[in-house]
């Protein structure tokens, strides 16, 4: 199998390089490589890969930035995963591609389901359904994995940022009325590999039905809980010599740019019957996460 992977230095595709490198040859793009800004590029790179399986980590996540800069989220999130898949459906080559929870309003009092009603409150959440959009429409064979929360050991996150403050404030003031579950990049990476495995085999047999996929840790917390357990993890692993204190604030005390949908928990439960994939529970894998980032600090 030969895999063409976009967005190889972000959180998501740099963890991709690894877990899909049993897959056969991974082509790994950075965005010096591969701009999804410029999607007129797009076809002849994808040509000159020849790829079997075209693997789309990149994109523009920038939530508050998205508010002033929605046409250029567009492009990336949305036109350029139009080219590329129609680049796939010509090619015959299956899509792997990434979406988001703010692909939905937060008003649903329980997890979302694949089939949901996408209705966003952002325009990060505009672009991001717009790509879903266009790869449904395209005619190609794909499979739209949907996440969020998404922290790494490495790159901008909210792990890194409240590690961050920690360090020069006495207090911290996090929202505590937005639900999600805090999803490492590792494991989104660690369940694309197999899912891609059992996709391209169907896709070969013309046996599979193209759909999204929710790939979420276990369990829920808020953004107060999320940066709770960060901040006693990292005390316990040595990376803090101190915690600030953590104070509980309403979405209203803390303006920005950008809603944020008050849910943003997805069921997994159709991909644990599809593929029986379910990843661990949010506190195992932060867990794992601090540890790497420790071992990582020397």
């Amino acid at each position: 199998m030969r895999l063409m992977l976009t967005g190889a230095n972000g959180q998501v595709g740099w963890e991709l390089r690894r877990s899909l490198a049993p897959l056969g040859k991974v082509i790994a793009l950075d965005r010096d490589q591969c701009d999804l800004s410029r999607p007129e590029r797009l076809p002849d790179i994808v040509r000159e890969v020849g790829a079997d399986v075209i693997v789309n980590a990149a994109a523009y996540t920038s939530v508050d930035k998205a508010e002033q800069e929605e046409a250029l989220a567009t492009v990336v999130n949305g036109t350029a995963v139009g080219v590329l898949a129609e680049e796939a459906r010509r090619t015959g080559a299956l899509f792997v591609h990434y979406s988001t929870d703010y692909v939905f309003d937060g008003e649903k009092p329980t997890p979302y389901g694949e089939d949901d009603a996408p209705r966003p409150v952002n325009a990060y959440g505009r672009s991001k359904l717009a790509g879903e959009t266009a790869l449904r429409q395209s005619g190609a064979s794909y499979i739209i994995l949907r996440t969020g929360w998404v922290y790494a050991a490495r790159g901008r996150n909210f792990v890194h940022t409240i590690l961050g403050l920690a360090k020069d404030r006495d207090e911290l003031r996090i929202v505590d009325d937005q639900t999600g579950a805090p999803t490492w990049a590792h494991d989104v990476a660690e369940a694309t590999a197999p899912i891609t495995r059992a996709v391209h085999v169907e896709h070969i047999q013309k046996a599979f039905t193209s759909g999204p996929f929710n790939v979420t840790a276990a369990g829920a917390t808020s953004w107060y809980g999320f940066a709770g357990a960060i901040l006693d993890e990292a005390t316990r692993a040595g990376l803090l010599a101190r915690k600030p204190q953590l104070t509980p604030i309403a979405s209203s005390d803390y303006p920005s740019p950008a809603t944020r949908p008050k849910n943003s928990q997805l069921s997994g439960e159709r991909l644990k019957a599809q593929f029986g994939i379910a990843l661990p529970d949010w506190r195992q894998s932060l867990v794992r996460c601090i540890a790497e980032m420790r071992a990582s600090s020397g």
